[in-house]
C-alpha cells in the first residue's frame, strides 16, 4: 500500500508533473562539498561516475531486461531442458541393444562305452563366439538378430570334422495383437513425459508473464515516487517562500511572531516529506533493480535507474466478452489442466488396453552351417565306421556361403494366449484414473468460472480506476481554486496563515489522490492484460 505524504501547494498540476520527465539527480541528493584540488577532484569525479551510472529505462526495456536475468525466470529456463532429458530417457528404451560373448570349454572325460569314441579318454576342446542384437520397437514388438560361430577339436573317433566349424543365424520377432498392441509402457511413459514437457513450457510462460507484470507494476511505482518527490520538493520551496514572506511581516508589524512558529512547522514537515520521498525511490529502486539485473554484476547495488515514461491516463475502452474469450484460450492455469487431463487420458488408454487379454505372436527363423577339416572314411563294417582315407577342408568361407544358401532352415510360428480369471489389478486401476477423470473435469470448469470472474473484476478495476481519476482531478481543481482565493484573501488581509496552509494541505492530499488514482489506472490496465494470460495470485 501507498501512504500519501501531506504536502503544501505546488503551483504545478499534477498531470503536468506525470506529462515531464522526472529524475533526481545526484546533486540534488548530497550536499554541495568544498572544490578540492584538480588531481583530487579529476579523482573523486571518476569515482562518483562509476559509483553512480544512471540508466534510463522504457517500461518494455525493463521487461526485457527481467527476460534476460531475472533469477526465478533463470530457474525456471531449467524446467523444460530437464523435461527434454526425461523425454529422451524413455524413448531409450526403444534403443537397440548389442551384446557379445567369448567362451573357451575344455572337457576330458573317460570312456563309458566301446561307443564313446576313445579308449583311454575323451578330450573335447571349444571355443565360442556369440554375438546380439535386440531391440524393442515403438509399436510394441521387438526382434532379436543373433550369429554364433564355434570352433571345437576331440579325439572323438566317431567325429567327422576335426577341428569342426559351425556357424548359426537367428531372428525371433514378437509381437503383441491385444494387450500392449496400441500402447503399452514404455509408450505411455514418452507420451506422458512429452506432456510435462508440454506443461514445463506453459509454466515457463507464466512466469514470464508474471514477472513482466511484476517488473512493469515496479517500474510505475518508482516513476509514482519520482514524481511525488518533485512535488514535494515544490511544496518544501513553497514553505519556505511562506516562512519568508511571514517574517518579512512580522518584522513590518503585519503578522504576529507567533505566526512564525507556524511556518516554521509547515517548513520542518515539508523537509521531512522530502527525506521521506527520497528513501521511497531509494526502495523502489532495489525493487526493480532486484527484479531487472542480475546480482552478480559489479555495480549492481550502485546503479540508478530513472523511469523514462511516466504514467499518464489515457481513456481506454473495455471488450469485457473479447477479453473473456481470450482468458479461457490462454490462461496458464487452465492449459496446465488440460494437459494433466490429458496425461491422465494416456493413462485410461494403457489401463483399458491393459484390461484385454494378453495375445502374442512369435515366430523364430535360424539357418546353420558346418564345416572344417571333414574325414573321408572307407566303408565301414556293421557301426563302427571305416578308416580315415582322406580329409576334406572346408574353411570358414565355405561354412558362413553355406550360412547364406539357407541349405539348412529351420523355423518356428507360436501364439499365446493369456487371460485372468475374475477382477484384476488393471482392472480396479482403471476404474480409479475414470474417476479422477471426471473429479479433474470438474475443477476445470470451476477453474473456468474462477477465470471469468478475475477478468470480469479486472474489467471492473479499470473502469472504477477511470471514475477515480476523473473525480480525483475534478477534486484537485477545486483545491487548488481554494488556495488560490485563500492567498488573495490573505493578501488582502482576509485570511490568515493556518487557513492557507490547511488549504495547501488540501490541495496536496489532492494532488496525491490524483497521482494515487492515475497510478493505480495503469497498474490495473498492467493486471487486466495479464489476467487474460496468468492468475494474478
Amino acid at each position: 500500500m501507498r501512504t500519501p505524504v501531506i504536502r503544501p501547494v505546488v503551483t504545478a498540476l499534477c498531470a503536468a508533473v506525470f506529462l515531464c520527465p522526472m529524475s533526481v539527480s545526484a546533486q540534488t541528493r548530497a550536499p554541495q562539498r568544498q572544490e578540492p584540488p584538480a588531481s583530487l577532484q579529476q579523482a573523486a569525479q571518476q569515482a562518483a561516475a562509476a559509483a553512480t551510472q544512471v540508466r534510463r529505462l522504457t517500461a518494455d526495456e525493463a521487461v526485457r531486461l527481467a527476460a534476460e536475468n531475472n533469477l526465478g525466470i533463470q530457474v525456471d529456463r531449467f524446467d523444460p531442458q530437464i523435461q527434454n532429458l526425461n523425454v529422451l530417457e524413455a524413448r531409450a528404451a526403444w534403443t537397440p541393444t548389442f551384446a557379445a560373448s567369448t567362451q573357451y570349454n575344455s572337457n576330458t572325460s573317460p570312456p563309458n562305452s566301446f561307443l564313446s569314441g576313445a579308449p583311454l579318454a575323451l578330450n573335447t576342446n571349444q571355443f565360442l563366439g556369440t554375438t546380439e542384437v535386440q531391440q524393442l520397437l515403438p509399436w510394441g514388438g521387438s526382434y532379436a538378430l543373433g550369429f554364433d560361430g564355434a570352433r571345437s577339436t576331440s579325439n572323438n573317433f566317431f567325429s567327422n570334422f576335426n577341428p569342426q566349424l559351425r556357424s548359426s543365424l537367428s531372428l525371433n520377432y514378437t509381437q503383441p495383437l491385444m494387450r500392449g498392441f496400441k500402447i503399452d509402457a514404455i509408450r505411455r511413459q514418452v507420451q506422458i513425459a512429452q506432456k510435462n514437457r508440454e506443461i514445463s513450457d506453459v509454466t515457463l510462460r507464466q512466469t514470464l508473464t508474471i514477472t513482466s507484470r511484476i517488473v512493469r507494476n515496479a517500474y510505475w511505482d518508482l516513476a509514482f515516487q519520482i514524481a511525488s518527490l518533485t512535488v514535494a520538493r515544490q511544496s518544501l520551496e513553497l514553505a519556505e517562500q511562506s516562512l519568508r514572506n511571514t517574517q518579512a511581516r512580522v518584522d513590518i508589524g503585519t503578522l504576529a511572531p507567533i505566526d512564525i512558529v507556524e511556518a516554521q512547522a509547515e517548513v520542518a514537515a515539508r523537509r521531512e516529506a522530502v527525506i521521506t520521498g527520497e528513501s521511497l525511490i531509494e526502495t523502489a529502486e532495489d525493487t526493480l533493480r532486484s527484479l531487472i539485473y542480475n546480482p552478480s554484476i559489479p555495480d549492481f547495488w550502485t546503479i540508478r535507474i530513472e523511469p523514462a515514461e511516466t504514467p499518464v491516463y489515457e481513456a481506454v475502452t473495455i471488450n469485457l466478452d473479447a477479453a473473456i474469450r481470450n482468458a479461457l484460450d490462454r490462461r496458464t492455469d487452465l492449459i496446465q489442466t488440460k494437459k494433466t487431463m490429458e496425461a491422465d487420458d494416456i493413462n485410461i488408454r494403457f489401463l483399458r488396453n491393459q484390461t484385454k487379454p494378453e495375445v502374442t505372436a512369435r515366430v523364430d527363423y535360424g539357418l546353420s552351417a558346418i564345416g572344417g577339416v571333414q574325414f573321408v572314411r572307407a566303408p565301414g563294417v556293421g557301426l563302427a565306421p571305416g578308416e580315415i582315407i582322406g580329409e576334406e577342408r572346408r574353411g570358414l568361407g565355405s561354412v558362413l556361403g553355406d550360412l547364406l544358401t539357407n541349405d539348412f532352415p529351420q523355423w518356428t510360428a507360436s501364439l499365446n494366449f493369456s487371460y485372468p480369471l475374475g477382477t484384476s489389478q488393471d482392472e480396479a486401476a482403471l476404474a480409479r484414473a475414470r474417476l479422477q477423470q471426471t473429479r479433474s473435469q470438474t475443477q476445470l470448469r470451476s477453474q473456468e468460472l474462477q477465470v471469468v470472474t478475475e477478468v470480469r473484476q479486472a474489467a471492473r478495476q479499470v473502469n472504477t480506476n477511470v471514475q477515480r481519476v476523473a473525480t480525483t482531478r475534478v477534486s484537485r481543481e477545486l483545491a487548488q481554486r481554494r488556495l488560490e482565493a485563500e492567498q488573495r484573501k490573505l493578501e488582502a488581509g482576509t485570511s490568515t496563515n493556518f487557513l492557507v496552509f490547511q488549504a495547501q494541505r488540501d490541495l496536496d492530499v489532492a494532488q496525491n489522490d490524483e497521482l494515487n488514482a492515475i497510478l493505480d489506472f495503469v497498474q490495473s490496465k498492467v493486471d487486466f492484460e495479464t489476467v487474460q494470460e496468468v492468475p494474478l495470485r
